[in-house]
């Protein structure tokens, strides 16, 4: 396979001591097509950077996020005089150990922590959160001024909170634009109106979102309801988030995020680390009970693609996706996530009392599970069923939207620019869908790479695949298909809230625009292309 730009970056960005350029090529999934071979320039690291491979395996345990808890209750205007839980999420600079033989690494997190607390919702129980933005007034990493929305007259540090996969007021949604300094905070509202369902919450400020998220603002938000509980899955300490991102790391326990040192193109379009971290730790170790574990995997990367395994032949019987429960288990050899997808599992450890699990990326163990040799009664089941997921027909849409997923490339084929819908940011918006309604959206892929795309507000069903010729588009701007429709695999045949847009292929979605009327935002979930222009507003009109 030739490298394009973006793949030649996600090696360069693992350089070892600022020399030796580390093979850390993602594998791409059997649709992705070839790409073009383009070799940017990059900017030496300034420091030597960790070489993963030479540091011990399984020596720091596993770190669980601890649950969130309410400051107090408070009311809101949407529900006279009834109180409210009322959370307070400070984000905080400081310092953690990503490995032992490790010094501490600078970090942001929320409540001082990477990832941040786990909050734990139910449904039909709303609340609010106080988002506080604490920092320094210093970014510690690299910004580009040349992009939207990070010009030179903004402040250097700003942060609003987005939760990923929540259905909320655009009031409460985290628009882009909706920053706020050091000093300052927002009060969201969050009422909880959505089927059980593992979310997370992220940074969204325009134009740094990729440096916030890289600095460690992320955690998990799951939604429970009465239904999901009633199943009998694995609860308590034996359900938990396992939260996976890249990173590299200079010698000193600094972060490092790759520039170009072209001052006519310093965006870097893409960001891969040699080190995956699993909860904020390289390399750690978790002790089970020979007993079932529901794990909810979810990636926050800002651009890697993550295809797990187990060790042993041991496989995942997957239960959940994006927006909640599949309508029965799926066992899976391989659980392949790009940014933002996530994928609800549960792991039995049974019978396997005194061995050691490793849970694999690729080919490479990133988390060691090891098996105590006894352990607690345990009481939970794996249905047959789980929830009902009634299809959706395509045919009752009242829309079909075709939108571009696309890129500006400059004289050498270096991309400078992502584009969805031809359009930037900034354009008028064209996308105003009514309350209530089913649309069928259709992600016409142009570029040489896969895009995973997010849509907030919304849930929805991925319809099928179909691949198209590119020339035919390029020539008369016209859709000509060259294959049959190809329907989504069984695991992606739930809700979900981030589609996999391949390369030569329409990806269809469908969804109803169910929620409150405002301003929305649609965007790739790679962060270094929604910095640059890959990110959308849609408006929600009443119905």
């Amino acid at each position: 396979m030739t490298l394009s730009r973006r793949r030649f970056l996600c090696g360069a960005g693992s350089v070892i001591g600022g020399l030796v350029l580390a093979d850390v090529l993602r594998a791409a999934p059997a649709q992705t097509m070839p790409m073009r071979m383009a070799m940017p320039t990059l900017a030496a690291p300034k420091m030597s950077l960790v070489n993963p491979a030479t540091l011990a395996r399984f020596v720091d345990p596993l770190p669980v996020p601890p649950i969130a808890w309410p400051a107090g209750r408070r009311t809101h205007p949407a529900y006279p005089g009834r109180m409210l839980p009322y959370y307070r999420m400070e984000m905080r600079a400081f310092s953690a150990r990503l490995h032992r033989d490790l010094p501490p690494t600078p970090l942001w997190g929320y409540d001082g922590r990477s990832p941040g607390p786990t909050f734990e919702t139910v449904r039909g129980e709303p609340l609010l959160i106080e988002w506080v933005n604490a920092p320094p007034t210093k970014h510690f990493l690299p910004i580009d001024h040349n992009i939207h929305g990070a010009e030179r007259s903004k402040p250097a540090v700003r942060a609003v909170t987005h939760v990923h996969g929540a259905r909320v007021p655009a009031s409460s949604d985290g628009w882009p634009e909706d920053w706020f300094v050091p000093g300052h905070s927002a009060l969201l509202h969050y009422p909880g109106a959505q089927d059980a369902a593992s979310l997370w919450y992220h940074d969204h400020a325009m134009g740094i979102t990729r440096l916030n998220v890289y600095a460690g603002l992320f955690g998990a938000f799951n939604v429970r309801d009465a239904e999901e509980q009633a199943l009998g899955l694995p609860t308590g300490d034996c359900d938990l988030p396992l939260i996976l991102c890249d990173r590299l790391i200079a010698q000193d326990g600094q972060l490092y995020y790759p520039a170009s040192d072209d001052p006519s193109a310093p965006w870097v379009s893409e960001c891969r680390g040699n080190a995956v971290l699993c909860n904020g730790k390289l390399y750690p170790y978790f002790e089970v009970e020979p007993r079932r574990y529901r794990l909810r995997l979810i990636n926050v990367a800002n651009t890697s693609f993550f295809d797990l395994s187990l060790s042993q032949g041991h496989v995942f019987q997957q239960v959940g996706s994006d927006q909640g429960l599949l309508d029965a288990p799926l066992q899976r050899s391989r659980i392949e996530l790009y940014p933002a997808e996530r994928a609800d599992v549960v792991v039995d450890f049974t019978g396997m009392a005194g061995q050691a699990i490793h849970l694999r990326q690729q080919s490479a163990e990133i988390l060691e599970f090891r098996v105590r040799d006894r352990g607690r009664h345990d009481a939970s089941v794996l249905p047959a069923t789980l929830r009902p997921v009634p299809r959706m027909d395509p045919a009752i849409a009242v829309r079909d939207r075709m939108l571009t997923v696309g890129e500006q490339d400059d004289a050498s084929g270096n991309p400078m620019m992502m584009t969805l819908g031809g359009k930037m940011w900034s354009d008028p918006i064209t996308e105003k869908p009514k309350q209530n309604t089913i649309e069928t959206w259709s992600f016409v892929n142009l570029t040489g790479d896969a895009h995973p795309i997010h849509l907030h507000l919304v849930r929805f069903q991925v319809i099928d695949r179909r691949p198209f010729d590119l020339f035919a588009w390029n020539a008369h701007r016209i859709v000509k298909y060259t294959g049959p429709a190809q329907l989504p695999p069984p695991h992606e045949a739930g809700w979900k809230d981030t589609v996999r847009a391949d390369p030569g292929m329409v990806t269809r979605i469908a969804m109803r625009f169910e929620g409150e009327p405002g301003r929305y935002v649609w965007h790739c979930h790679y962060l270094e292309h929604e910095d640059n222009e890959m990110m959308r507003p849609y408006e929600l009109l009443p119905s």
